[in-house]
C-alpha cells in the first residue's frame, strides 16, 4: 500500500509537471465563466418578463423559473461529459504508454510490485479526476445560486453519483491500459461510454412507445456500462417537483433526464464494477509478459 500511494503521488506530480492541471484550471474557469454569463443574461430576461407581466418576482422553485432549472441540468451534464472525457484522456496510457516508450522496464527494476504500480496509477488519476469534477460542479451550482437563487433539491447525492461514474470510467480505462495499446484502449472505452449513452436513449424510447424490448435493451446497455444510469440518477436529485412533473407528463421522452431515482442495486453494481476493474487490472499486469 505504501508503494501504491507513492506511485499515486508521482502520478499527481506528473500531471502538474505536464501542466495538465494548469491547463484544466484555465480552460475550466473560462467554461464556467462563459456558462454563468449566459445564465446571468437569462435571469435578467426572465426578470424583465415578470415585470412586464405585472409580477413582483419569481419563485426560484416555481414554473416561471423552468429555464434556469434546465440551464442547471444542462450545465451539470456538460460537467459530467467533460469529466468523463478527462477521465479517459488522462489515464488512457496509464500503463500502456510506459510500456510502449520503454520506461516501464526501468520502473519495474525498482522494488515496486506490478500490482502496486497499477493501484497507484489508478489512485492518482482518480484523485485528479474526482477533485476536478467536484470543484467544477461546486463552482457551477454556486454561481447559479448567486445569480438566480435556485438550488437543486439534493445536490450532494447528485454530485456523488457523477463522481462514482468518473471513478468507474477511470478504473475501466486503467484496466484497458493493461490489456491493449494506448490507441485501442481509448477507442474501446469511448465505445463503452457510447453504449451506456445508447442505453439511456433506448430506455427513453422504449418507455415512450411502451416497447418492452427496447426497455430491456436499455437495461442491458446500462448494466454493461452504468455511467449513463448514474447520470440519470443524478438528474433526479437535481430536479425540483415542478420539473419532475413536466418529465412525467412527457413520459420520460428526454433521454438526458430521469424522473425516477436510480435503483440502489445499480449504484452497488457500479461501485463493485469499478473495484473489479482495478483488481483485474492489477492481476492482469502482474502476469503480463513485457
Amino acid at each position: 500500500m505504501r508503494n501504491a500511494l507513492l506511485i499515486a503521488e508521482l502520478s499527481l506530480r506528473e500531471a502538474v509537471r505536464k501542466r495538465l492541471v494548469v491547463v484544466l484550471l484555465l480552460l475550466t474557469a473560462a467554461f464556467v465563466g462563459f456558462y454563468l454569463y449566459g445564465v446571468f443574461r437569462l435571469e435578467g430576461t426572465l426578470d424583465q418578463r415578470a415585470i412586464d407581466a405585472g409580477l413582483e418576482g419569481r419563485s426560484a422553485s416555481g414554473a416561471a423559473n423552468l429555464p434556469v432549472m434546465y440551464a442547471t441540468l444542462f450545465g451539470m451534464y456538460l460537467v459530467f461529459f467533460l469529466g468523463s472525457l478527462m477521465a479517459v484522456l488522462s489515464s488512457v496510457g496509464a500503463v500502456s504508454a510506459d510500456i510502449e516508450s520503454g520506461v516501464m522496464q526501468s520502473v519495474l527494476a525498482r522494488p515496486v510490485r506490478r500490482a502496486e504500480l497499477v493501484a497507484g496509477r489508478w489512485l492518482g488519476f482518480t484523485l485528479v479526476n474526482v477533485v476536478y469534477v467536484a470543484l467544477v460542479s461546486a463552482a457551477l451550482l454556486t454561481g447559479i445560486y448567486l445569480i438566480s437563487g435556485f438550488v437543486p433539491p439534493a445536490p450532494l447525492p447528485a454530485v456523488g453519483l457523477v463522481l462514482l461514474a468518473i471513478t468507474l470510467i477511470t478504473a475501466l480505462t486503467v484496466l484497458g491500459s493493461t490489456l491493449f495499446t494506448t490507441l485501442a484502449n481509448g477507442i474501446g472505452v469511448f465505445v463503452l461510454y457510447g453504449a451506456g449513452f445508447a442505453g439511456g436513449i433506448l430506455g427513453a424510447i422504449g418507455s415512450l412507445s411502451d416497447s418492452p424490448t427496447l426497455v430491456t435493451l436499455g437495461r442491458v446497455a446500462n448494466t454493461l456500462m452504468p455511467t449513463n444510469a448514474l447520470w440519470l440518477g443524478a438528474t433526479y436529485h437535481l430536479q425540483p417537483e415542478v420539473l419532475l412533473q413536466v418529465g412525467e407528463a412527457t413520459r420520460g421522452a428526454n433521454p438526458l433526464f430521469s424522473t425516477v431515482p436510480i435503483a440502489s442495486g445499480m449504484v452497488a453494481w457500479a461501485a463493485a464494477y469499478a473495484a473489479l476493474a482495478v483488481l483485474l487490472a492489477m492481476w492482469r499486469f502482474s502476469r503480463r509478459d513485457l
